[in-house]
């Protein structure tokens, strides 16, 4: 944190300085107007009115002021947190029997009994997977062949064009693959005369 003195705008408080507040990580500023003669109390009332309630309270403070000065900012700023973070107002009969609650009784809070213990959970079987082969739908014409060897068999495979489809989604199916081959191959053989004897090759 420093101090800018200067020019600046009074207000109705006729404030007649500024105080940086800057975060080494975030690289966030703030800029509270103050007064020059503000002793160590009044930049812990700022801190605790503009930064703590937004940054919460600083690890460290770099300053260039001196280190009783910062002291005094630290005792000032403990001094408003109290010694405890949160105050426990009990009804007068517990206050009488139990004026204070001793650590020794504080257990860790679980919300069920699979979270006590995590390395007893059952890890649930994971699901199957299961692959879903995307049809690309209906075939719209075959466009050539080709005899290749599979098995030790010979084998012919054609191109089937689908419809609504580009040439890239054209696939290399045997004759038993096609979706109504028949149809399909016939009309094949008949467009061209070269595969009219496809059938009794194989």
């Amino acid at each position: 944190m420093d101090w800018v003195t200067g020019p600046v705008p009074g207000g109705k408080e006729n404030f007649n300085s500024c105080l940086i507040k800057a975060d080494r990580f975030s690289k966030s500023m703030r800029c509270l107007p103050c007064h020059k003669e503000d002793t160590a109390i009044d930049t812990a009332l700022l801190f605790w009115n503009n930064i703590i309630s937004s940054y919460e309270v600083p690890k460290i403070i770099i300053s260039d002021r001196d280190p009783k000065f910062t002291s005094e900012v630290w005792t000032n700023l403990y001094d408003m947190l109290g010694k405890n973070a949160v105050e426990v107002k009990l009804t007068e009969e517990f206050s009488r029997k139990h004026p204070v609650f001793p650590v020794s009784l504080v257990k860790p809070y679980f919300h069920t009994e699979e979270n006590k213990f995590l390395f007893r959970k059952k890890n649930p079987t994971p699901p199957e997977i299961v692959e879903v082969e995307d049809s690309p739908g209906p075939v719209q014409k075959i466009i050539k062949a080709r005899k290749i060897r599979l098995n030790g068999k010979d084998q012919r495979q054609y191109p089937v064009r689908f419809k609504n489809q580009t040439a890239d989604k054209d696939k290399w199916l045997a004759e038993d693959a096609i979706p109504d081959g028949n149809l399909h191959l016939r009309r094949f053989r008949a467009s061209k005369p070269e595969h009219k004897h496809d059938s009794q090759i194989l």
